[in-house]
């Protein structure tokens, strides 16, 4: 495997409403399944399902949810991503953590919070872009609702990988595989897409669809509506060879964020 290639391997959890124990256990067995990776992402609020009653299931930077994610890194010899929720100064987030042998290495707190349900009342906004560099690697972080807003996402600093961790329903399950494709598109891209199957107690169904996504929006690998891992093999030189004849990021609109 060269420093240009990436293997990538997502989970895709039936997730344990509000029991944090039993989803780690449940990680944990199908994190058995993957060999060598280099990156392992897991779905939005992975060990609580998408919850607006956070009080009795976040956690802190430095507490056992955390932990074992580092303790996952470690174990695999790979990063592990996924958004738990936080709470810091007396808040609540809904986190997107990059986790290494050393522990958190970047975090993003979700921009667009899901109104429909609430999210809004319960939780804080996050402010700010966050990419993260991995080898030869620039990654994008962002959160589910943050995929219906495409200059929030825009490819202003040439990322490499756009990741987007959701608890996406079955409802809406075609503006998700859509979408994620024309954010591969209009960035030139790899997107990578990692949601949960099942249901919850508020009787929302999830059909996975768990997926990478090359930068002409073509799906790599989707996964179907069971819960299981797969994983992918993707190559940087493919995607600069591809920016290189076709450099429509180039012709950009140019405007600021307010």
């Amino acid at each position: 495997m060269t420093a240009n290639s990436l293997q990538i391997s997502l989970i895709q959890p039936n997730t344990i409403w509000h029991d944090s124990p039993s989803n780690l256990e449940l990680v944990e067995r199908l994190m058995s399944q993957i060999n060598k990776t280099d990156l392992i992402i897991l779905p939005e609020m992975w060990n609580t399902g998408f919850s607006m009653m956070p009080e009795p299931l976040a956690t802190t930077m430095d507490g056992a949810v955390v932990q074992k994610m580092q303790n996952w890194a470690n174990d695999k010899e790979a990063i592990i991503g996924g958004s738990i929720i936080i709470i810091e100064n007396g808040k609540y987030y809904n986190r997107f953590l990059l986790v290494d042998r050393s522990g958190p290495i970047a975090s993003y707190d979700k921009k667009h919070l899901f109104t429909l349900a609430g999210e809004h009342k319960t939780y804080s906004s996050g402010d700010k872009i966050i990419s993260h560099s991995h080898r030869e690697w620039n990654l994008r972080l962002n959160v589910c609702y943050d995929l219906r807003f495409p200059v929030w996402s825009r490819n202003t600093d040439f990322y490499d990988i756009l990741i987007y961790v959701a608890n996406w329903p079955s409802t809406r399950h075609h503006a998700w595989r859509t979408l994620l494709s024309a954010r591969a598109i209009e960035n030139q891209c790899y997107v990578i897409g990692c949601n949960r199957v099942g249901t919850d107690p508020n009787g929302h169904s999830y059909l996975g669809g768990s997926a990478v996504i090359d930068y002409q929006g073509k799906h790599i690998i989707e996964m179907n509506e069971q819960e299981g891992v797969n994983s992918v093999q993707i190559d940087k030189s493919d995607l600069i060879t591809f920016r290189s004849k076709l450099n429509f990021l180039d012709d950009r609109d140019t405007f600021n964020i307010l």
